[in-house]
């Protein structure tokens, strides 16, 4: 195990903790989130594109930024060739905003067509598919992933969907109404714009898109359901759905989506009712109602890519009504977004040469060793957990595998063809390429080396069916990851989202997976029920919290943000353990930097990465359908659990983040 010395003197290394965020009137014992981003909050205008700003935006700012000049520079180039030509050709597309507006929805033509002469539930199911081929809309999502009861092969999952809201709750909660009321009238403006519907049949048509859209919000899991890793995995056939969900012509279906033969042989349906619904409206509803709704989710899915009146109409509603947001963002930032859909790892190749160097892989390298080493400390010491289940924790934490800013090896996109004069085209043709490449992994070994995310994706995740923790390269950068800063802001920074995406290994559904990354029970039933009875402690903590910008009705929900709250909690608890290890000595022996402690340090770097604004619509949504809780919670709801945070601050009782010692959760 590597470690610093840190009994010496910091010579050169500088805090990492911004102090001119600070608001000193108040007490980190009360609000260390508002006592270290609070001056920042109360000055900071959200900018009129984007609903929230914060720590991670800027972070993302910084990497578009960097994937702006990437693809202008592909565009500029002198006969370029291969994936540069692809880059450059597909932001051309999107910029020649002359071609766009001239266009306006006859790009749309052809697939309305399509759906105009699909009379019967077959021809439905057909347009369905040819449309889900090209991601034209659908009634139900589709990826490919490992098999979570046998991880070694690939299955394709089916998904509830067909909803225009957030979430079923808006389609049955008096306190959207409003909301419903305003999605009517967008509605109603959509299929205007398609051309579609005679004036006068407008505002029927658009209620009965909002009516069919009730029912099968009828038939989905909420959000808190959706969450379970065993009610969702109902494995099953393309047979098996023609007799539990007879109504809907799935063959049909398939044999348009351009499933290759036997990729559907095996599937599995994450939400049984929702089929079993769907198949019903399939066949009961009025065929007027679905094509009300397919005209309707047709343009929503094409309108980025249409002329300014529907992307404005579009951004009304979504980007207005749902979120708060004012302006529509800037033509290149959406051009940008689309070339990293697109082509993301071309420019993450690229964005890796120029922006990551490999002194911080191997920096990253010693603090993931860290964080593991401290977990399995943890997992030695708990006192709740029996020998037999704590082996098998050992094991599967002893085969996590990291991977740490890009992948080993890039995807070939030589396939798809890209012309700067065909937006719509390219957009339908990259979806389709994207579609057949995941389809295509049926029937093969399983790809270790994929990553979900790009490099230049501001994020982190931990892949339960791989049992792998990916960070890509563009999060390593401060207030995260600052090479020049002091060990401890970084154990507290990059060093916490490590330990939270370790933890996620060991949350309240990851821990239903073992080392191989299969959905197995490997726990004994009273190490099971000492683990749940801590979560559900956490659950009901913050059930009880709600955001300080909205009304007291608007609280958290704890069963649906708890699997975040465990990674967050573990996170930070390991990432104290693993700054210790760093150290080779206790907090106490850790520098003082810039007048703070190490254990200041770690606390104050964890407090500002979650530096955020929000807008009020923003929250509200995300609330309803965001399983990680508001910034302030992954802030304040973790470090009033820790005992190191009492000791830091002297916390007592009578101090708004006091909890007793009884009342304190540890998990990990």
């Amino acid at each position: 195990m590597t470690h610093t010395d840190s009994t010496a003197p910091a010579t050169g290394a500088r805090s990492g903790i911004d102090t001119g965020a600070f608001d000193p009137t108040v007490r980190p014992q009360d609000d260390l989130y508002r006592h270290v981003n609070g001056r920042w909050i109360a000055s900071h205008t959200i900018p009129a594109d984007r609903a929230a700003d914060g720590a991670f935006r800027a972070l993302h700012d910084a990497a578009e930024l960097h994937v702006r000049e990437i693809i202008e520079e592909a565009g500029a180039a002198d006969s370029p060739t291969g994936v540069m030509a692809q880059i450059g050709a597909l932001y051309a597309s999107f910029m020649d905003t002359e071609t766009v507006e001239r266009l306006g929805t006859d790009p749309l033509t052809p697939d309305l067509d399509l759906l105009r002469e699909a009379s019967s539930p077959d021809e439905r199911a057909v347009a369905l598919g040819t449309l889900q081929r090209t991601g034209g809309g659908g009634a139900f999502g589709l990826w490919v992933d490992n098999d979570a009861k046998d991880p070694e092969r690939y299955v394709v999952y089916l998904h509830q969907g067909g909803l225009g809201l957030p979430d079923e709750s808006y389609y049955r909660e008096e306190r959207y109404a409003g909301t419903r009321a305003s999605y009517l009238a967008h509605v109603a403006r959509m299929l205007v714009l398609t051309g579609e519907f005679d004036g006068g049949s407008v505002p029927a048509a658009a209620q009965r898109v909002l009516d069919l859209e009730t029912r099968l919000a009828g038939h989905h899991w909420d959000v808190v359901k959706d969450r379970d890793s065993e009610l969702t995995y109902n494995p099953s056939t393309l047979a098996d759905l023609a007799t539990s969900a007879p109504g809907f012509p799935w063959h049909a279906w398939a044999e348009a989506l351009g499933a290759p033969a036997g990729a559907l042989d095996h599937v599995v349906v994450r939400e049984p009712d929702f089929f079993a619904g769907l198949a019903d409206l399939w066949q009961g509803a009025d065929p007027e109602d679905w094509a009300a709704w397919a005209v309707y989710h047709l343009v929503t899915a094409r309108a980025a890519y249409l002329s300014s009146d529907v992307v404005e109409a579009s951004f009304d509603f979504y980007g207005r009504t749902l979120s708060g947001t004012q302006e529509v963002r800037e033509r290149w930032k959406r051009g940008v977004s689309l070339v990293e859909g697109a082509l993301g790892e071309a420019v993450g190749e690229v964005y890796v040469a120029r922006h990551f160097p490999p002194s911080h892989k191997e920096r990253m390298d010693v603090l993931v060793a860290n964080l593991i080493e401290a977990y399995r400390d943890s997992i030695t010491r708990l006192d709740w957990m029996g020998q037999e289940t704590r082996t098998k924790a050992l094991a599967k934490l002893a085969a996590f595998t990291p991977k740490v800013g890009y992948p080993v090896r890039w995807r070939d996109y030589s396939a798809l063809e890209v012309r700067a004069d065909d937006l719509v085209g390219n957009v339908r043709r990259s979806n389709t390429f994207d579609l057949d490449h995941e389809l295509a992994k049926i029937g093969r070994p399983i790809d270790r080396d994929e990553w979900l995310m790009t490099p230049q994706t501001v994020n982190a995740y931990y892949n339960p069916s791989m049992n792998e923790i990916v960070f890509p390269a563009a999060i390593l950068q401060p207030p995260f990851f600052d090479p020049d800063a002091d060990d401890a802001a970084n154990y507290g920074g990059i060093g916490a989202v490590i330990g939270h995406e370790i933890g996620h290994g060991f949350d309240d559904q990851g821990s239903k997976y073992d080392g191989q990354g299969r959905l197995e029970d490997w726990w004994t039933s009273s190490d099971r029920a000492e683990f749940e009875a801590r979560a559900e402690a956490l659950v009901a903590q913050y059930d009880a919290f709600h955001p300080a910008q909205l009304s007291p009705e608007h609280t958290v929900n704890g069963a649906l943000t708890i699997g975040e709250n465990i990674g967050d909690l573990g996170g930070l608890s390991i990432a104290l353990k693993a700054y210790r290890i760093a150290l080779g000595t206790d907090l106490a022996h850790a520098p003082v930097v810039d007048g703070l402690t190490g254990a200041e340090r770690v606390f104050l770097s964890w407090a500002q990465v979650w530096q955020t604004a929000m807008r009020d619509e923003a929250m509200i949504q995300r609330l309803a359908t965001d399983p990680h809780s508001p910034a302030e919670f992954r802030c304040n709801g973790v470090v009033r659990n820790i005992d190191e945070f009492y000791s830091t601050y002297n916390v007592q009782p009578g101090d708004a983040l006091y909890l007793a010692p009884e009342e304190r959760v540890r998990i990990w």
